[in-house]
Order: C-alpha cells, then sequence, then structure tokens
C-alpha cells in the first residue's frame, strides 16, 4: 500500500508541475494572461483541500446519513441556480459558472464527487438490494438522471456523458445485474445518437471530426492545429517556449488544448510519460479502492479513480483527433480552478482510503489469531 499512495502522490505532484511550467509557455505573448498569478493560487487550494481530505477518516461521510445527501443537494441547488437568467455566466454559447465578484465557480466540477460519494454511500447501504431492479437501479437511476439532465442543459455534454460513464461504473461494481443495466444503458445511447443527430453545432463536431482536412479551416480548426502542433514536435520537441501553434492558431491551448503544447515543445517523449503518469494513477487507484477497509470506500475510489482516467482519457484523446471535441480539461495540468481543487480533493481522498486499508488486514489477522487459540 505504501508503494501505490507514493506512486500516486509523485504521479499528481509531477503532473501538477508540469501543468505549471506549462501554463508558464503558454502565456508567451499574452500579457494579460492570468495563468499565472490565478493558477498557482488554485493549486495552493486545491493542495490545502486534498491535505483536508486525507485527514481524519472518510468514513465520517457515511456515518451520517444526512451528509451525502446534504452536498447532492446543495449542489442541485447551485446547478439549478446556473440555469436561472441572471445567476449564469454565459460563455461561447454555455452557461456554466456562477460568479461571485472575481470568483467563479462550475457547479458541475462539485457534481462529479458529490455523486460520486452519494452513489458509494448508496451501495453499501443498500448493498444486498443491489441486485434488484427498484433498489438497484431505478432509485439511483433517478438520482444520477436528475443530476445529468441538469448538467446537460447548460449544455455541457462532454461532462454528461462522463459522469454518466462514472455512475455506471459504480453500479456495476456495486452489483447491479446487467439484465437490468444494459437496456437503459443501450436507450441512453440511442437517445444521445439522436440528439447528435438532430443538434447542428455538435453534429457539425462529429462531421469535422470523420472529415478534419475537409473542415480544417473551420470547425476542425482546433483539432487539426492540434495534430499539426503534435507532429511538429517530433520525438524530444522544439524547445520549451518555443512552440509556435500556441501563438494564436490552436484556440483554448491553456485549457482543454494544453495536452498540443506539450506534444509540439517537449515532443513525444514527454506525451508518452503523461500517459505513463495517468496510467499509474488508475492502476494505484484501483489498487487503493479494492483494499479499502469497507464498502464505502470501494466504491468511492474506483469512482474517483475512473473519474480522473477517464476525463484525461478523453482529452487527450481529443487531442490527438481520436475523440469529437468535448471540452474537458487535462486533469492537473490545464488551466482552471474549479476542476484543480475538485481533482485534487478527490485524490485526498484516495489517500484516505488507502491510510485505512490497512485496517481490514488487521481485522482477518485478528479473526485468524483468535481461530487459531
Amino acid at each position: 500500500m505504501k508503494t501505490a499512495v507514493t506512486t500516486l502522490f509523485v504521479s499528481v505532484l509531477a503532473l501538477l508541475g508540469l501543468g505549471m511550467v506549462m501554463l508558464v509557455s503558454a502565456s508567451t505573448g499574452q500579457p494579460q494572461a492570468k495563468y499565472l498569478t490565478m493558477q498557482p493560487i488554485w493549486c495552493a487550494v486545491g493542495l490545502i483541500a486534498c491535505g483536508i481530505a486525507a485527514s481524519g477518516d472518510y468514513r465520517w461521510l457515511k456515518r451520517f446519513h444526512w451528509v451525502p445527501w446534504v452536498l447532492l443537494a446543495g449542489t442541485v441547488v447551485l446547478l439549478v441556480l446556473v440555469l436561472v437568467p441572471g445567476f449564469g455566466i454565459r460563455v461561447k454559447g454555455a452557461t456554466r459558472w456562477l460568479g461571485f465578484g472575481q470568483f467563479r465557480l462550475q457547479p458541475s466540477e462539485l457534481a462529479k464527487v458529490t455523486l460520486i460519494i452519494t452513489l458509494a454511500w448508496y451501495g453499501e447501504r443498500y448493498s444486498r438490494s443491489m441486485s434488484h431492479l427498484w433498489r438497484g437501479l431505478v432509485v439511483p437511476g433517478v438520482i444520477v438522471g436528475m443530476v445529468l439532465f441538469l448538467v446537460f442543459k447548460e449544455p455541457d455534454v462532454g461532462t454528461t456523458l462522463l459522469i454518466a460513464a462514472v455512475s455506471s461504473l459504480m453500479l456495476v461494481i456495486a452489483g447491479v445485474r446487467w439484465s437490468y443495466f444494459l437496456p437503459p444503458v443501450f436507450a441512453g445511447l440511442v437517445a444521445l445518437a439522436a440528439f447528435l443527430w438532430h443538434d447542428p453545432m455538435r453534429s457539425g463536431r462529429i462531421y469535422s471530426w470523420l472529415h478534419i482536412e475537409e473542415t480544417k479551416l473551420d470547425k476542425g480548426l482546433q483539432a487539426y492545429q492540434a495534430m499539426v502542433a503534435l507532429g511538429s514536435g517530433g520525438v524530444v520537441g522544439k524547445g520549451l517556449g518555443d512552440g509556435r501553434q500556441k501563438l494564436g492558431f490552436v484556440p483554448e491551448h491553456h485549457t482543454d488544448f494544453i495536452f498540443s503544447v506539450i506534444g509540439e515543445e517537449l515532443g513525444l517523449i514527454a506525451t508518452i510519460a503523461v500517459l505513463v503518469a495517468f496510467l499509474l494513477i488508475l492502476i494505484c487507484g484501483i489498487y487503493i479502492s479494492w483494499n479499502a477497509a469497507d464498502t464505502f470506500g470501494v466504491l468511492m475510489g474506483s469512482g474517483i479513480t475512473f473519474l480522473i482516467a477517464m476525463q484525461a482519457v478523453i482529452n487527450i484523446g481529443v487531442v490527438t483527433g481520436s475523440l469529437p471535441n468535448k471540452g474537458l480539461s487535462l486533469p492537473f495540468i490545464s488551466y482552471g480552478g474549479s476542476n484543480l481543487v475538485i481533482m485534487l480533493g478527490c485524490v485526498g481522498l484516495l489517500l484516505n482510503i488507502a491510510r485505512h486499508a490497512g485496517e481490514r488486514e488487521m481485522a482477518r489477522a485478528d479473526v485468524l489469531t483468535h481461530e487459531t487459540i
């Protein structure tokens, strides 16, 4: 367990350090950019959140049954406020933020972790009933569906799909029967396909993804220029700070497409190192989760691990042209306060789960000792 914890923590710190360095590079030629001042502040807040989440005992979240529901209810209220005219901040056709002076909060980021905590509590509380249709699928499906609906209305299709995927995996781990699980999943995929087909903007993204050369001057500009950046970097890159695509060619190069800046300036070696770091986080997270002291820890740790890994896979898939544009940031590296703080807080919860994982082994050892005596 010590090796897993150390590897997890070092991998996260390495990604954080790389993110800070690349944001310094991404601000080249943009004196108005706030990356250099705001990201260190958010990182400090996130590390404090990580320390708080890692301390104490994570099981207090389930000891008081009202805690997960209060957290979820508070998140739902914030998601509703985002959609209320006059409260939500609209940027590029989407209303995803709440503003308080200079402070901005993205409630959908908070929804990721509060829903994981709630489903983990529910999965343990009704572990014997998760194979039943009502307790195992209908009730948690309503809870997840409510959150998905509010996030989808912002609109934020990428985050909606991510939350749906993580929630589905947690329900499967909790024991939902496949015969109950697969039909609604299939129906959801059909509904998603119908939505994409009838939504001009998103169907245009799909078309540009499939015909990148044809749309490289229009909807496919971002993805095409990102691939140009990755290709021009070669094996060792052009050198830190010497990238060209960030100078107005790749929009959102400091957030969703920062992986392209890494590839251009530091080359294939650095991009592979990033992939290895996320793979180590996935492996360590799974090991910690499956050695947790209780079912609540198993489910919460699994949800957090898959959240981090799947968001990274989607972001890198978009930048490399393997997936259509989803608008998801790269964990620990991209610029953005809400996501960084939430992700570091999630890492703290994983560390907390690992810290108490030995209690299960100790309990088993005590039982064996008593039986021997």
